[in-house]
């Protein structure tokens, strides 16, 4: 080749050499498909790199040593500035540089310091305003986004099926539709921010009792009538794209590695494309709870297999044993391969390879302040309200304000601290009358607390641990413990010990503080005995239950006593506890004299009461805890008119003093501008339009009791008491009255496949201003199979002057109608529904009938085939018609 003919191709070539070095690897290019960003970033990872894609966890850079391959997502509690600088680690010090998403909890507002504290999550739904739930999301979702967080461990779409549940603050109430609706509104909110939601817990995780996690045993039916619909909801409607297991089991099977749930429910027939999170430590859960796994490598990798995408535990350093299932090859690589593929191919529609930073953080405003305000007030639901106490008039100068939690603003649980939270007492005064207020004697009445550590002395106490539930032979473990406060649920009280068969002798000293003892004992799972001085003073020492047992002492302050207790254990989940009532109050009736003595000299008296619920702390009494009771029958026998605020997530039984007070108002957890909502509410500057979105029982022995039961096959009724509720689903007053009239379904006659409106008139007929909540709910006259007494299927929270009328208009469908059959089938049956709209579940003010046609002329069983979920079972039924 002639060398001008070289030398030309050498300078054509050097440039294109030079472009094709500046190429982006494929995956880094944002020109190209997700799809193929996915396939080429999964060709270049190792297996190691896999795994920790599929590993998050609270934390930061402090374990780094070990994050040099990469991890989902980290919790990071700082703000933006320093999750970059965290993000800047897995950008630019990790061979691939795969961004992290960090991730929050967002119940009712982002769970960190300088963030909006919205009303809590069963209030929003109280407010049967689903655009308002879009406008919070919407605003919390901006919040959340500015601190450069990308997903939410949000929202809680599980039904609160049975009130004494704990968790039930955090629902959206007891009823599949409206929790639907809610569902959407606030995950379609977080998914347009570009924040990824987090449904959960799938599918269900609370069980017999009303207790958190107990396990579920729910039959095909009302797993997809009932369950599933929120979260299908949420991912056909919402677009969410990650969903969170549950700690339980369903059905026999651990709900993380539930084959039927995650992979043939979720993936298969809803296509669901997001990426699957394990609560919280819940992946090893089958280990030590379920027991159905022999170690946590094995749980994990049956997990993965099942559907689990990410495994979700509380420190880096916890991942040692997944990865273990991972590398001994116990997870075949196709399963990894696709869990990551769902992890990255969020990452890169994220934006997160490209934008990984946040540019500023901006935490609550004015507007989100007002609009937390709004949600507060729309949220309060007045339950009774005789000879029209409420609003209160002009004439009420001076009020008494009694009880704690108007002083307090308590935000519920999954909360963060508010920016400045506003009490109702504050809201009161602000309204500038003459406030009186008395603590009352608080929400709980402990009659014994833990021994502190100091009250053992420098020697503690020594811990004797045995093998066994007798104390022959040796001890297994000897350890000395600074008090005895024991639960031993997972795990043995000590190495080599097992968690079911063992006996315990602590021996030491114990000195009496400077103030006393009255009382002293054990609070414990029997057997135990406590001696004092060598005298045996409390012998529970056979297995039945578990109570507390405390022994009359009459020792010197200051003096010193030989103490030795004995505990066993033959069956697991021992728990123990030394106890006294050294330094409890003891002054509750005085308190309550100190708050009737501020009512006797007030125009009114309102008594705001609350209750103690939350994560793990499930309830067995639905009664106001402590003395409140007694402290309201007090302030009412007082002669002045009585109003009680609650301040509650979930139902309050009133049997003992409901009938002694003029009004009820149900606060729920307001949020941090709940004090003015609830005075605005108390002194009619907003009307009251709040409805239940749970059922309120009389008693916890009509426990669980929701309105859209299936029919009784006797009747309802105890020998005791009635089956009726307290407060209906959907129940609510208002200060105005509302006239309902004009229904009209059109057509009247459709057919199985067909669509109609069902329109009334709404009338203000009072003389204030108001917010009414018409609602329409089903009901199947004759059916295949036994249908629910009544079914939500439409809401609409209008505002009326007054004299103002308007009409409202609902549209049903299909899946409004349709049900499965005897054979499990989705179907629309041929027949008559009886359309009912009202101002609850109980006040139906219209009523009128929809017949619904077949499609077949000759259509001989009454039975169409609408709307698949199962197609490979349905096929054979769509040509049923002969």
């Amino acid at each position: 080749m002639p060398r001008f003919a070289l030398r030309l191709l050498l300078a054509l070539a050097v440039p294109w050499a030079g472009l094709l070095a500046q190429a982006p690897l494929p995956y880094r290019d944002p020109r190209r498909p997700v799809a193929e960003r996915v396939r080429d970033l999964l060709s270049r990872m190792t297996l190691e790199e896999k795994f920790w894609q599929l590993y998050m966890c609270p934390g930061g850079l402090a374990d780094s040593a070990l994050l040099t391959h990469g991890i989902f997502g980290l919790q990071v509690a700082a703000p933006g500035e320093r999750i970059n600088d965290i993000q800047r680690f897995f950008v630019e010090r990790t061979r691939l540089g795969i961004p992290i998403i960090p991730f929050d909890e967002a119940v009712h507002g982002l769970m960190r310091p300088g963030a909006t504290m919205f009303p809590q999550a069963i209030a929003l739904a109280a407010t049967w305003d689903s655009a308002l739930v879009a406008q919070v999301a919407d605003a919390i979702a901006q919040e959340t986004r500015s601190r450069g967080i990308r997903q939410v461990l949000s929202p809680v779409v599980n039904l609160a099926r049975d009130v004494r549940w704990g968790r039930v603050e955090e629902t959206y109430g007891e009823d599949p539709y409206l929790a639907s609706r809610m569902g959407v509104a606030f995950v379609g909110a977080f998914e347009r921010a570009g924040v990824v939601a987090t449904p959960k817990h799938f599918v269900a995780n609370v069980g017999d009792g009303g207790r958190d996690s107990y396990p579920i045993n729910l039959d095909e039916r009302e797993l997809d009538e009932v369950y599933f619909p929120p979260f299908e909801a949420a991912i056909h409607e919402g677009h969410a794209r990650s969903l969170m297991t549950a700690y339980n089991s369903v059905n026999g099977v651990p709900a993380t590695q539930n084959r039927r749930l995650l992979t043939d429910q979720l993936k298969r027939e809803w296509g669901f494309s997001g990426f699957v999170i394990s609560d919280a430590a819940a992946t090893g859960g089958p280990t030590v709870l379920q027991l159905t796994e022999p170690d946590t490598p094995t749980a994990a990798a049956d997990a993965w297999t099942a559907g689990l995408d990410v495994v979700f535990q509380s420190t880096v350093p916890q991942y040692r044993p997944y990865w273990d299932a991972v590398r001994r090859g116990l997870v075949p690589v196709s399963v990894i391969d696709s869990a990551v593929a769902r992890v990255l191919r969020v990452k890169f529609a994220l934006g997160l390879f490209e934008y990984p930073y946040v540019d500023s953080v901006a935490g609550s405003s004015p507007a989100h302040r007002e609009l937390a305000r709004a949600a507060a007030r729309e949220a309060i639901v007045l339950l009774k309200n005789d000879h029209d106490l409420l609003p209160l008039s002009r004439t009420a100068k001076s009020i008494a304000v009694i009880g704690v939690d108007a002083d307090q603003a308590r935000l519920g649980g999954y909360s963060g601290p508010g920016v400045h939270p506003v009490s109702i007492l504050d809201g009161i005064r602000a309204k500038g009358v003459t406030v009186r207020y008395a603590p009352g004697p608080g929400r709980l009445a402990p009659a014994y607390a833990t021994i502190p550590s100091s009250a053992f002395g420098a020697g503690k106490l020594t811990g004797a641990y045995f093998d066994s539930p007798s104390f022959n032979g040796t001890p297994a473990f000897v350890r000395t413990d600074s008090m005895v406060d024991f639960a031993w649920t997972l795990n043995g009280p000590a190495p080599g010990v097992p968690r079911d068969w063992y006996a315990i002798r602590w021996s030491g000293s114990i000195t009496v503080p400077p103030g006393g003892v009255r009382h002293i004992g054990v609070d414990g799972s029997d057997g135990y005995r406590l001696y004092l001085d060598g005298h045996l003073v409390i012998d529970d020492w056979r297995k039945v239950s578990h109570r507390a047992l405390l022994a009359p002492v009459t020792f010197t302050p200051g003096s010193t006593h030989a103490l030795e207790l004995e505990f066993f254990e033959t069956t697991g989940n021992g728990r123990v506890q030394l106890v006294w009532d050294e330094g409890l109050p003891d002054d509750w009736r005085a308190r309550i004299d100190s708050a009737v003595a501020v009512a006797r000299i007030s125009d009114v008296a309102i008594v705001v009461a609350g209750t103690e619920e939350g994560e793990f702390r499930d309830r067995a009494s639905l009664a106001l805890p402590g003395h409140q009771e007694a402290l309201i029958e007090a302030v009412a026998a007082a002669g002045k008119p009585v109003i009680v605020v609650l301040v509650a997530g979930s139902a309050v039984t009133m049997s003992r003093w409901i009938d002694q007070v003029g009004a009820v108002l149900d606060a729920w957890y307001p949020g941090e501008e709940g004090g003015d909502a609830v005075a605005d509410v108390l002194f009619g500057a907003a009307d009251p339009a709040g409805r239940l979105p749970i059922t309120f029982p009389i008693a916890e022995g009509q426990l669980p009791l929701v309105y859209d039961h299936t029919p009784t096959g006797r009747g309802d009724d105890y020998v005791d008491l009635t089956g009726q509720p307290l407060f209906p689903f959907g129940y609510g007053l208002s200060y105005t009255n509302f006239e309902y009239a004009g229904l009209t379904i059109t057509p009247a006659s459709i057919d199985t496949a067909g669509r109609v409106l069902v329109r009334c008139r709404v009338k203000n007929t009072g003389t204030r201003a108001g917010d009414e909540v018409v609602q329409l709910y089903l009901h199947d006259l004759l059916a295949s199979v036994a249908r629910p007494v009544e079914e939500l299927r439409g809401f609409q929270r209008i505002h009326l002057n007054p004299g103002e009328s308007r009409d409202v208009a609902f549209t049903l469908g299909a899946r409004d109608l349709r049900f499965l059959d005897r054979e499990l089938h989705w179907v629309v049956e041929p027949g008559t529904i009886r359309v009912l709209v009202g101002a609850s579940s109980k006040d139906i003010r219209l009523r009128g009938d929809l017949t619904i046609r077949s499609r077949c002329s000759n259509h001989y069983r009454n039975i169409e085939t609408v709307a698949p979920s199962r197609s490979a079972r349905v096929n054979s039924r769509l040509g049923l018609c002969p």
